[in-house]
């Protein structure tokens, strides 16, 4: 196989644009962990903003505003507001935001299936380099 035709150059590289960076941003904005959980929640309907928060273990209320933000500048989720008192938020994913859902369960199904092999993967490199066991996720990247 030569240079330049592999398999991940063709699915990044649009034949048509010379323009990989772009479809890079996109493919890292969609990939971004709290994106993922977020377009999962919102793909059973609208929810508000204290809702997916709660639903949304671990994340800050500064993060999901930038989030949501985001998601809204992409043109993947509506926020609608409703003039009560207090006022009520409502987020949903649009039409586009849908048609993220199809492939966000499917990696979201694979993560489920193969994470007890991937962890079992982990443990074993682990044990070769002499790892301690209980490492948190984020220190075994480094």
């Amino acid at each position: 196989m030569e240079p330049g035709h592999t398999k991940v150059t063709a699915i990044v590289h649009d034949p048509q644009s010379s323009d990989c960076r772009a479809v890079s941003q996109v493919l890292a904005r969609v990939g971004h962990k709290w994106i993922v959980l977020i377009v999962s929640l919102l793909g059973d309907g609208p929810r508000r903003f204290n809702e997916i928060k709660r639903m949304v273990g671990g994340i800050s209320q500064r993060m999901l505003t930038l989030t949501l933000r985001g998601l809204e500048r992409d043109g993947l989720v509506t926020r609608t507001i409703f003039p009560t008192v207090p006022p009520r938020v409502d987020y949903e994913l649009t039409d586009l935001g849908r048609s993220l859902l199809i492939p966000v369960e499917a990696l979201g199904s694979w993560a489920r299936e193969q994470q007890p092999q991937i962890q079992a993967a982990q443990q074993r490199f682990d044990d070769r380099a002499g790892e301690p066991k209980a490492r948190p996720a984020h220190a075994r990247l480094r």
